[in-house]
């Protein structure tokens, strides 16, 4: 006879097709990063990236996959492990109020729009960084930062929505 119990984690331990997307994901975010790096950190940031927070919208997963592709990223920023720590932290608590934002939202595009501007707003965590390690003007690097986030996630998350046309994301 089965045990109730094998059926709850079975549903709760991620399959190997799960876990080897995760890791894509978490790859092309680092390598997406690394070959861009000159506009990938400081105080004018152009993360391309960050498009794989959208990823988060179709599966939970890719919350995971986004952090931890943020987090080995950001060993090469400037800012060091505090960067790891802030950004990589940043990233999943703001994917997780993306997910929650979005939830009841049908409209793909307007989901897109609300993550990438939540996104965005959450820069307030790098200007702090710039503003405690280098003494740089927090508002100013707030809004150089999150123009370019904004304008990544757009481009990103205009990728995204063809992508998601001819492939289902959620799977």
């Amino acid at each position: 006879m089965n045990n109730p119990h094998e059926k709850v984690r079975s549903e709760a331990v991620w399959t190997t097709r799960e876990v080897t997307k995760m890791a894509l994901v978490a790859a092309l975010y680092v390598a997406v990063t690394f070959v861009l790096q000159p506009v990938g950190y400081g105080n004018i940031q152009f993360r391309v990236a960050e498009m794989f927070n959208f990823l988060a919208l179709a599966n939970k997963r890719y919350v995971w996959a986004v952090t931890i592709g943020c987090g080995i990223a950001n060993l090469a920023s400037p800012n060091g492990l505090l960067d790891v720590v802030v950004g990589s932290s940043c990233t999943f608590f703001v994917l997780l109020l993306c997910r929650w934002a979005t939830r009841n939202m049908k409209s793909l595009r307007l989901k897109l729009a609300v993550t990438a501007f939540i996104f965005a707003l959450s820069m307030f965590t790098v200007a702090a960084q710039l503003t405690l390690l280098y003494q740089a003007p927090f508002f100013f690097n707030w809004l150089t930062i999150g123009i370019g986030e904004l304008l990544s996630m757009t481009i990103g998350g205009i990728l995204i929505y063809f992508l998601a046309q001819k492939i289902d994301l959620t799977i």
